[in-house]
C-alpha cells in the first residue's frame, strides 16, 4: 500500500494526527507511511481538493480528507467534498466530517483534557451534561479555551493529543474517523 496522504484544514489537525496515528496504527511513521497536508482553512483545503488529487502521481497512495462541519449539514458538506475529489476512484478517498469542529474530539475524552491541563476538569469520570455529546458542541473551541485558559489551537492540540486514548473517546466523529481510517489501511 502506498502512503495516506491527509488533506486537513489547519495546523492543530496536523499535529493532532502527527500524535494520535502511533497510537491508532504504531507501526506508522510520518512520512514513510502517511503525510499531513495543512491547508489555509476551509477554503484553501476544498480549493486543493481536485487539484491535488488529480495531479498526485503516487502509487498506491491513498487519500483522507477531514474538515469541520462548523454547524453546517454533514450530509451536504460530506456530498461537496465527494463532489470535489470525483477525479480519485471512491476507495482511494476517506471523507471525513468532524463534528463541530476538532476541539469537539478533545472533549470527547476529558481525561486527556485533564491530564495535559490538570485545573480544567475536576474529575474526568463526571461529565457535566453539556459536554456529554461534544459532537453537538457549536462552540468547543471556545468551550476547550475556557476549560483551559489556552486560546492557542495548536499548542492546545499538541497538549491535550498526546494523552488522547482512541479506545475511550465520546466523539462520534471521531470514532468514525478512526473506524474508516482503520479500514482504509485494511484494505490495501
Amino acid at each position: 500500500m502506498g502512503r495516506v496522504i491527509f488533506l486537513v484544514e489547519e495546523e492543530s489537525m496536523t499535529e493532532t494526527l502527527r500524535v494520535l496515528l502511533p497510537k491508532v496504527l504504531p507501526d506508522w511513521q510520518e512520512s514513510e507511511h502517511w503525510l499531513a497536508l495543512t491547508h489555509r482553512g476551509k477554503s484553501d483545503l476544498e480549493k486543493s481538493i481536485p487539484r491535488k488529487l488529480k495531479g498526485w502521481n503516487e502509487p498506491g497512495a491513498r487519500f483522507v480528507i477531514l474538515r469541520d462541519n462548523d454547524g453546517g449539514d454533514c450530509r451536504q458538506r460530506k456530498q461537496r467534498l465527494r463532489t470535489l475529489s470525483s477525479s480519485r476512484m471512491e476507495q482511494d478517498v476517506l471523507i471525513r466530517i468532524v463534528c463541530q469542529e476538532l476541539e469537539s474530539w478533545f472533549l470527547g475524552d476529558l481525561g486527556a483534557v485533564q491530564a495535559a491541563f490538570p485545573r480544567a476538569v475536576r474529575n474526568p469520570n463526571r461529565v457535566p451534561e453539556r459536554l456529554r455529546d461534544p459532537d453537538s458542541l457549536t462552540n468547543a473551541a471556545d468551550e476547550l479555551a475556557r476549560l483551559t485558559g489556552t486560546k492557542t489551537k495548536v499548542s492546545r492540540a499538541q497538549s491535550i493529543a498526546k494523552h488522547l486514548k482512541p479506545e475511550a473517546n465520546r466523539s462520534v466523529s471521531f470514532n468514525h474517523f478512526i473506524a474508516g481510517l482503520k479500514r482504509l489501511v485494511d484494505s490495501a
